[in-house]
C-alpha cells in the first residue's frame, strides 16, 4: 500500500509506500462452496425428511383411524348378527312350542274318542270312603284316615282295546288315579280294610304340589289341573294321562299286567269329593293337509 503527497507551491511530491503480509488477506478457500453446498443439502434432506415423517404419521393416523371403523363395523355386524341369531333361536323356539302344541292337543284329542262310561263299584271300595248315588264321586268318610291308602275301584274292567275317562280332582291337595290289575281288584274286594299292593297298581298320584307316575321321579314342570284324563291302551300296554284343561300329557306309565284293568279312585282325607266326568265319545277329526305335514 503506498501514499503521495504534492506540494503545488514548491512543485514537489513524496511518496512512502508500506508492504503488508499475504496472511494478513487470507484467499477464500475451495472448500467454501462445497461446504456451503453439503449445507443447503442437509437442509434440504431435513426437511424432506420432517415432511416425510409427518405425512407418514397421517398415513398411519389414517390407517388407525380406518382400523378403528373398521373394527367398530365388524363389531357392529356380529351385535346385529347375534340378535338375529337370537331372534331366530326365538322364533324356532316358538314354533316348536306351537308344533309341540299341535300335536299335544291331537294326541289329547285322539285319546278322548275313546271315551267310556265309568261307575264306581260299592262293593270294591274303602270302608272310610262314601259314594255318590250316581256312583260317580267318591269322598274320605273319615278326615283322619291317612291320604292315598284308601280307594274304590270301578265296577268296569278293560281287557283290550283303548278306552278314555275324566277324573275331576278339583283342588285337592292329595289324590292318586290309575287301574289295578284283576287280581289287585279281587283282594281288595276280598279284604276291603287293607292298603293294595304295589304289584298290580299303575298310577298318577298328585301330592305335595308334585305329580309321581309308578316307578318314576316327579313329572317336571306341570302345573296343577282341575280335571284329569286317563287313557288306557291295554294293546299297546300303556297308561296315559292328560290336563283336559291344557289338553297336554301329564305323563304315562308302562304296564304289566295279566286279565282285565280296572280303574280306581283316592281322595284325599279333606272330606271334598272326587269324580268321574261324563265324556261324550267323539269323532276325531284328522288335522288339514298342512298340519299334517307339521306332524311329520
Amino acid at each position: 500500500m503506498s501514499c503521495r503527497i504534492l506540494d503545488k507551491q514548491l512543485k514537489t511530491s513524496t511518496e512512502s509506500s508500506v508492504a503488508i503480509a499475504d496472511a494478513f488477506f487470507p484467499s477464500t478457500s475451495p472448500w467454501l462452496a462445497a461446504f456451503v453446498v453439503i449445507l443447503l443439502l442437509s437442509m434440504f434432506l431435513v426437511l424432506a425428511a420432517i415432511y416425510k415423517i409427518r405425512n407418514n404419521n397421517k398415513e398411519i393416523t389414517r390407517a388407525q383411524n380406518a382400523r378403528k371403523q373398521i373394527e367398530q363395523d365388524i363389531d357392529e355386524l356380529k351385535r346385529k348378527l347375534d340378535e338375529q341369531k337370537r331372534r331366530f333361536e326365538k322364533e324356532n323356539e316358538d314354533a316348536e312350542k306351537r308344533i309341540e302344541n299341535v300335536r299335544n292337543e291331537l294326541k289329547f284329542r285322539k285319546a278322548r274318542s275313546n271315551a267310556v262310561n265309568i261307575t264306581l263299584d260299592q262293593k270294591c271300595k274303602h270302608p272310610n270312603l262314601c259314594i255318590s248315588d250316581d256312583k260317580r264321586r267318591v269322598k274320605s268318610s273319615d278326615k283322619k284316615e291317612t291320604a292315598l291308602k284308601a280307594m274304590v275301584v270301578a265296577t268296569e274292567g278293560f281287557p283290550d282295546k283303548k278306552h278314555y275317562w275324566e277324573v275331576e280332582v278339583g283342588n285337592q291337595s292329595q289324590w292318586e288315579l290309575g287301574v289295578v290289575s284283576e287280581n289287585v281288584r279281587n283282594m281288595i274286594m276280598n279284604n276291603m280294610g287293607i292298603s293294595p299292593p304295589v304289584n298290580g297298581l299303575f298310577s298318577l298320584q298328585y301330592s305335595q304340589g308334585k305329580y309321581i307316575l309308578t316307578g318314576r321321579e316327579d313329572v317336571s314342570d306341570c302345573k296343577q289341573c282341575s280335571v284329569v284324563g286317563v287313557l288306557l291302551d291295554v294293546e299297546s300296554s300303556e297308561l296315559s294321562f292328560y290336563s283336559v284343561e291344557e289338553m297336554s300329557p301329564l305323563g304315562s306309565v308302562v304296564l304289566e299286567f295279566t286279565g282285565k284293568l280296572y280303574p280306581f279312585f283316592s281322595p284325599d282325607s279333606s272330606g271334598k269329593w272326587l269324580g268321574v266326568r261324563p265324556v261324550k265319545p267323539q269323532t276325531y277329526d284328522p288335522l288339514p293337509q298342512g298340519e299334517k305335514e307339521i306332524n311329520k
